[in-house]
């Protein structure tokens, strides 16, 4: 076999090294889920269980639960906000006070403020919708099935805790761009709640999620499918924290009148006082912010700010002066309503280079074009902008005058890796955009239907690794599989359509790996281990082979963890929600370097398992392509 001339001597040192970076991402999982299974106690004696009380049909069968589900193996993970309270229907409809509760004197009711003197009453009203209009919340979600979005009963019979552990595990972005897709999709479906989560709960734990991935568009469309007389707080949270990354302020309100005097902290008091100023009440909003400006409840720069934006309301308009004197940091109120109002920001906050501003600029079509360009290169990297949208704002670019920096000549190229004549010329273009001999993969998602326009021919196989690439950014297996016919088997363009390719007639065999494994220049041979990962998680290769390359470059597939087992438990019982909660979780990082094939064969297997091989395939494919 090639792969032993190849390595020599060399090969222990390599292994070394290799082993220690395939253990390096067990901390990004979630806690309980990264350590290994537990030898079991013998169980008890089961007892009989009630049946389950008959459902309606829908057209969609709920999946059923594991025989016997591994929630015990799955730390205990504390309980969120309870929402029974949020969720009743029913409301306080009289001023009743308890019984020995003291009633209070008449100089303290002409200081209690309008709010606190309805709740005193019970005048407040619990919803602000009619009767009519309030919608259930027996599925929640934006995407339904017809519309791409998942099984709505598929957590139906899910444990709870390894429902709300695997969306409290979410604690950064993922490496993949293809794995935040899916967890996008996943979390936006028309769901049912788990037994036991109360819907409220649920729909804040997705949001919560959305919000950390930097889907604030999504989190707030989520939100705003649940009536705001049923949010509990930690779905206003959420909530607030979507309306303030999208600078939609004023789209807080409902939720800031209904629960009123609930919450005291500064910035749900400066959102009292800018929502009232948008109900007409002007002459109190701007009472209540300048007490805030006297009492400093915030910095003076955020009080400030929030009386600039009330003051576009009404018709008592006055003049705020917005100084930035001292301010030496930013934070997400500071940024949304300086943006909002569009305030200058000073120089010494303008180049701001966290990936929260970056993305909040670029999602915001209230700002210049230079400026949100900054932030979508990350945002197309990770997953939260299509292939489309980046071409599309290049194209305003490429449009527009006056747009500084080096937008307008990436925009230039991008035009000429369209529509120039000659396809070495375009390739050369392509080439500049993605940032010459370093390749940037979010530059490439940019490029993938001008990489898709290339006619293959072999006098461009030195091309086609990196176009097909390109392609499958955005998905593109059908233009990338034209390629099939050119490539030479073995070669790392050759690899990619053997991941890309919707089915495949036979298995890769032993001579085609060894084959690819001796084309493969990447450091500690880290592109043939996703290749055998991506290939035995999708079966695409045969038994023996994947054995003896799991042994050779100790991959680890047997390794077994308990998220290991709770994801191909929950892809054996054919649920595809499940499966994509598990999978996000496990897809934390910030590079690729903290993902090990191991990992990478428990998600596509399981993906594959459950009808979701789009997914599976693209995110192998990319996990080469990126490694």
């Amino acid at each position: 076999m090639k792969r032993g001339l190849l390595l020599g001597g060399a090969v222990l040192a390599l292994c070394s090294t290799f082993v220690m970076a395939q253990d390096a991402p067990e901390s990004l999982l979630p806690p309980g889920f990264d350590e290994p299974t537990p030898t079991p106690a013998p169980a008890p004696a089961p007892s009989a269980a009630p049946a389950p009380a008959p459902t309606r049909s829908t057209g969609t069968a709920a999946p059923s639960a594991p025989a016997q589900p591994s929630v015990p193996n799955v730390q205990p993970i504390p309980s969120g906000p309870s929402a029974s309270s949020a969720s009743s229907p029913s409301r306080s409809t009289g001023g009743s006070t308890p019984a020995g509760a003291r009633l209070p004197s008449l100089s303290e009711l002409e200081a209690l403020d309008p709010d606190e003197l309805d709740e005193l009453l019970g005048l407040k009203p619990r919803y602000d919708i009619p009767p009519a209009a309030r919608r259930a919340m027996t599925q929640v979600g934006v995407l339904s099935r017809e519309e791409g979005g998942l099984p709505f009963a598929s957590l139906a019979n899910q444990p709870e805790s390894l429902v709300r552990a695997s969306l409290t595990g979410i604690k950064g972005p993922l490496i993949s761009r293809w794995g935040h897709i899916m967890a996008r999709r996943a979390y936006a479906s028309r769901l049912t709640a788990p037994s036991g989560m109360e819907p409220a709960e649920f729909a804040g734990l997705r949001a919560a999620a959305l919000n950390t991935l930097g889907e604030y568009r999504v989190s707030r469309a989520l939100v705003q499918d649940v009536d705001t007389g049923n949010w509990d707080d930690a779905m206003t949270d959420a909530a607030l924290e979507a309306y303030i990354a999208t600078s939609d302020i004023t789209g807080a309100c409902p939720v800031v009148q209904s629960k009123g005097g609930e919450r005291d902290d500064p910035q749900w008091k400066m959102l009292q006082s800018i929502c009232y100023a948008f109900a007409g009440q002007g002459a109190r909003s701007q009472a209540n912010l300048n007490n805030a400006f006297r009492d400093k409840i915030a910095p003076q720069i955020d009080v400030l700010l929030a009386q600039r934006y009330a003051g576009a309301a009404g018709q008592g308009r006055r003049a705020i002066n917005v100084e930035w004197d001292g301010v030496e940091d930013m934070n997400p109120w500071r940024y949304s309503l300086a943006v909002a109002v569009g305030a200058e920001l000073p120089e010494n906050l303008q180049n701001n280079d966290s990936p929260y501003y970056r993305i909040v600029s670029a999602l915001n079509p209230a700002l210049p074009l230079a400026q949100r360009v900054a932030g979508s290169q990350i945002a197309a990297e990770r997953g939260i902008f299509s292939s489309r949208a980046m071409v599309n704002l290049y194209s305003r670019i490429a449009a527009s005058s006056g747009v500084g920096g080096d937008a307008p000549a990436t925009a230039a190229k991008l035009r000429d890796a369209y529509v120039a004549s000659d396809p070495l010329t375009r390739i050369a273009a392509m080439r500049d955009v993605w940032g010459g001999t370093e390749i940037d993969y979010g530059r490439m998602v940019v490029t993938a239907y001008a990489a898709a326009r290339i006619t293959p021919s072999e006098d461009l196989n030195e091309h086609a690794e990196d176009l097909i690439a390109s392609m499958l950014t955005a998905g593109l297996d059908a233009d990338a599989l034209s390629w099939g016919t050119v490539v030479a088997q073995g070669t790392p363009a050759w690899g990619l359509l053997a991941l890309a390719q919707p089915d495949r007639p036979s298995p890769v065999s032993e001579d085609q790996v060894d084959s690819y494994y001796g084309n493969d220049e990447s450091a500690n041979y880290r592109k043939s281990a996703f290749f055998v990962a991506g290939l035995a998680g999708l079966g695409r290769i045969e038994s023996d082979v994947q054995a003896e390359y799991d042994e050779y470059l100790e991959l680890g597939f047997g390794r077994q963890t308990r998220w290991s087992e709770l994801i191909s438990q929950a892809a054996d019982v054919n649920n595809p929600a499940l499966v994509a909660f598990l999978a996000a979780a496990g897809m934390q990082g910030e590079s690729w370097d903290q993902m090990t094939p191991r990992h990478l064969f428990h998600i596509v297997s399981a993906l594959s398992k459950v009808g979701m091989t789009a997914e599976a395939r693209m995110i192998a494919a990319e996990a080469v392509a990126r490694s």
